[in-house]
């Protein structure tokens, strides 16, 4: 070993002591963090209008979903009950983060659309054995207002089916507007959390605009309220993260949901900061249905 090396050996340990402090001190700030949203998601659900037993937000879970979504999922299925188990999702993503993907797991059987083609070939690939056996249709897609009711009857998507997940950042209202011929019993769908819940707001429409990483994006809670009431569906309940609402079919038990039906009353201010993504969900891969 030459001179100039055994020189350099104590500054190489240096180096290496130096990199394991950073894991550790990143590991600590990973596990605050995570600390900090869960106090404050404690804080939150301890205020007086979460207490009634009939919100959603107590049932709040993360397993696959962005937020709390598969545990609210669960819970509204729980209370009207599921019939085929059948979902449809737009924007699935690369099928690591949905709100369908944990239903998948479960033994539902559905459709999923994406426009990236890097995402589809992901899912055909994490996914081969759903989609081998039939339970799982992935296709790309990208949706427009015009076209979105075709592409479902293109893929023979059945016009009752359980649940329908609609978040493709932009002209998501749009799209759900003209999907009235498809009678889905539950309905999760992306909102706008920055417009106020007494105010009316929706993007303007653009076929082939997508999301420009600004806050205009998609719709308020109230305008989307009413575009649901027209499509016969109510609004029973947003997550805390002020990222998706909740609508029932109007024809099915609505007492079990806390009234009123209003986005005044459910309307969550944007917390994407509770976004509770710990990294875990890759470790499924190898046992995707």
């Amino acid at each position: 070993m030459t001179r100039p090396l055994l020189k350099r050996i104590p500054l190489l340990r240096q180096l290496l002591h130096a990199r394991d402090d950073l894991r550790e001190l990143r590991a600590i700030a990973e596990l605050q963090l995570r600390l900090d949203k869960e106090l404050l998601t404690a804080n939150l659900l301890a205020q007086p209008k979460y207490q009634d037993p009939k919100r959603l937000n107590r049932h709040e879970a993360q397993v696959f979903s962005q937020n709390g979504e598969d545990g609210v999922i669960a819970e509204i299925f729980a209370r009207i009950g599921v019939v085929d188990r059948v979902f449809v999702e737009f924007g699935a993503g690369d099928g690591m983060e949905n709100n369908t993907t944990y239903l998948l797991f479960q033994g539902w059987s559905g459709f999923w659309f994406e426009g990236d083609e890097s995402n589809v070939q992901a899912i055909r690939e994490s996914f081969e054995q759903a989609v081998r056996k039939n339970r799982l249709v992935v296709a790309r897609e990208f949706l427009t207002a015009e076209q979105a009711a075709e592409i479902l009857s293109k893929h023979q998507v059945p016009r009752e089916f359980d649940l329908l997940s609609l978040d493709i950042d932009r002209n998501t209202s749009w799209i759900w507007r003209n999907l009235g011929d498809f009678r889905p019993r539950v309905v999760v769908i992306e909102y706008n959390a920055s417009i106020p819940p007494h105010d009316e707001w929706e993007v303007a429409y653009r076929a082939d605009a997508t999301w420009d990483g600004t806050v205009y994006f998609g719709v308020g809670l109230r305008t989307l309220q009413k575009i649901g009431e027209k499509l016969g569906y109510v609004l029973v309940g947003c997550e805390l993260s002020g990222t998706n609402a909740f609508f029932v079919r109007n024809d099915l038990t609505l007492d079990k949901f806390s009234a009123p039906f209003s986005a005044e009353h459910y309307h969550e201010p944007p917390r994407y900061f509770l976004r509770r993504t710990w990294g875990h969900r890759r470790a499924f891969n190898e046992n995707c249905p």
